[in-house]
């Protein structure tokens, strides 16, 4: 089966299991790993036979085989990077929250998105939060949105520590832009709890038109949309209608292709870039 080339800027962890993800997608083929040191990450990517580089971005821009670029750098990495991978006509799956594309989130609006050339992947909370908000403003019109990620802090790198700031603004105004809360907050806990817990987000809403059978049937719906492409996600507690007061917690289990089970903040994000990557390049080769 034909497949499209894909590289990933950014060995670290995220880097890493992403490598691995799309070492099973149906459409892509992982073609090269690049960071800017000869790090872990590289020596595993040539551990299994794939290309790679420490000049950074410049190694797939250079590369005209490939197609789809993962960058797993940082908010600030990828302003550098983004307008370069333009300019050398790639595709760009932004892992960070530099935004400079349009938010996407495969099962909400991914089919309005399909001519852009730099999708941003939100946040790993905006992943996991955004498809219920968008399922109960459907429903019932939310007001006001909030929502608290979970995660725990062995699985918090220095990528995600390094943009707590960005995580919390991208993924509040993702509430609003995606999701169609009128108003919104996001917060971001880092557990210290040993053994490690699983990613768990808890969203709460505030709704115009408090139909209880609506909102349920929306988001169970969603639910099953998005465990199309991540499969460890998961109802923790099904919606709950007090009034006009909305309440869903779900929680996240890794898929383990790297990372351990509870990573489920990294695993979210990374099993939706591969989505909407995996659905372009099916389209590109004209695969139902």
């Amino acid at each position: 089966m034909e497949k499209i080339k894909a590289g990933i800027i950014g060995p670290g962890n995220i880097g890493s299991d992403l490598m691995y993800k799309v070492m099973k997608s149906k459409h892509l083929q992982m073609h090269i790993m690049t960071g800017i040191v000869e790090s872990e990450g590289i020596k595993r990517a040539a551990g299994l036979g794939f290309k790679t580089a420490i000049t950074g971005v410049d190694a797939v821009a250079e590369d005209k085989d490939i197609v789809f670029v993962f960058d797993a750098t940082s908010a600030k990495a990828h302003l550098h990077n983004s307008p370069i991978l333009k300019a050398a006509g790639k595709i760009a799956l932004d892992m960070t929250p530099a935004a400079v594309g349009p938010y996407v989130v495969p099962c909400v609006n991914l089919d309005k998105l399909s001519d852009e050339v730099d999708f941003n992947m939100v946040t790993c909370g905006g992943q996991a939060t955004v498809p219920i908000m968008f399922a109960i403003n459907r429903a019932a019109d939310v007001e006001y949105g909030e929502i608290v990620s979970c995660i725990s802090s062995k699985s918090a790198g220095p990528g995600t520590r390094a943009n707590i700031d960005e995580f919390t603004e991208t993924t509040a105004k993702a509430l609003k832009v995606i999701g169609g809360a009128d108003r919104s907050k996001a917060i971001i806990v880092l557990n210290p709890a040993d053994p490690p817990l699983m990613m768990t987000n808890t969203i709460y809403a505030l709704v115009k038109n408090p139909d209880e059978k609506k909102i349920v049937e929306s988001v169970n719906d969603i639910i099953r949309e998005v465990q199309a492409y991540v499969p460890g996600y998961r109802p923790r507690v099904p919606p709950i209608v007090d009034g006009n007061k909305v309440t869903v917690i779900v929680e996240v289990e890794g898929a383990g292709d790297f990372l351990p089970s509870y990573s489920g903040n990294l695993d979210i994000i990374n099993q939706a870039a591969v989505a909407v990557a995996d659905k372009l390049a099916a389209k590109m080769l004209g695969v139902n």
